[in-house]
């Protein structure tokens, strides 16, 4: 990936964001709060997944020796695990039990499992958002066998309090994470890059290893990823969440407004009319 560099002496930040690369799908419709930052400030917002989600084959996976139905109990922390689990169980051609109790990490995993589960016969505890939250659900139903289907990159948070806890858990990885090909965007320059994971920043130098940054801004959401930039050597122009933006869009603009020195096109309209 070509890097965007700043004119001889300029400083990297008085380069104007003109356009941003996000490293996450597109979103499923129009309107989305990269769309109003496009719209009212005139930048080119394109989007590109830079890691892709494999599921391990059920032949591998039995190489685990992982009996799910020894299990009384499935932690779901995202909507893939849903997905590569219930894969998995298709092709092990299991049936969950009706008793078996289901910990999702969010209402909207919870609600996930509707594609696979009817919720209302199903026994089901919901965390409010965070993994914290979810560990204090779980505290509360020790005597559960646990099984915890996961990537092969995951943070070791949840494992490290099942064992601080002395839960009985099983930890299955049944899908992995690995980098995109992203070599049809070698010769292309975007003035601000938009991480959401650690694995996307190891993305960029598995394709890109000489990428050097320059004037590129790099914005990151989430502490595990901000570290990540700061560890591969990169400047962390832009993080999210922070009090004011507690989204990736809404650091973005806090940003462009300070650093950008144009009125947006919302405001030339304005002006105009008057």
């Amino acid at each position: 990936m070509a890097n965007s560099a700043p004119s001889p002496g300029q400083d990297r930040h008085a380069k104007p964001i003109r356009s941003i690369l996000v490293t996450q799908p597109k979103p499923a419709t129009d309107v989305s709060p990269y769309s109003s930052l496009a719209d009212k400030y005139g930048i080119q917002v394109d989007f590109r997944e830079f890691i892709e989600v494999q599921g391990v084959p059920y032949k591998e996976f039995r190489k685990e020796k992982v009996n799910i139905l020894e299990h009384t109990a499935v932690i779901f922390t995202s909507r893939n695990a849903v997905d590569h689990f219930f894969r998995t169980c298709q092709e092990a051609k299991l049936e969950m039990p009706a008793e078996m109790k289901y910990f999702c990490i969010s209402e909207q995993t919870a609600n996930y499992l509707q594609k696979y589960i009817v919720l209302r016969k199903r026994k089901l505890f919901v965390g409010q958002r965070t993994a914290a939250d979810l560990f204090d659900v779980i505290k509360k139903h020790k005597s559960e066998k646990f099984l915890y289907p996961c990537s092969d990159i995951r943070k070791d948070d949840l494992p490290e309090f099942m064992r601080a806890n002395n839960l009985k858990f099983t930890e299955a990885v049944i899908y992995r994470t690995v980098a995109s090909d992203l070599s049809d965007l070698a010769e292309v320059k975007y003035d601000c890059l938009a991480f959401f994971s650690p694995s996307g920043i190891s993305s960029l130098f598995i394709n890109f290893p000489d990428f050097t940054q320059d004037a590129t801004r790099i914005a990151a959401f989430g502490p595990t990823t901000a570290k990540a930039v700061r560890d591969a050597d990169l400047i962390l122009d832009i993080e999210a969440p922070m009090p004011n933006a507690p989204s990736m869009a809404g650091a973005i603009e806090a940003y462009i407004r300070q650093h950008n020195g144009q009125p947006s096109v919302a405001t030339d309209k304005n002006k105009s009319a008057n």
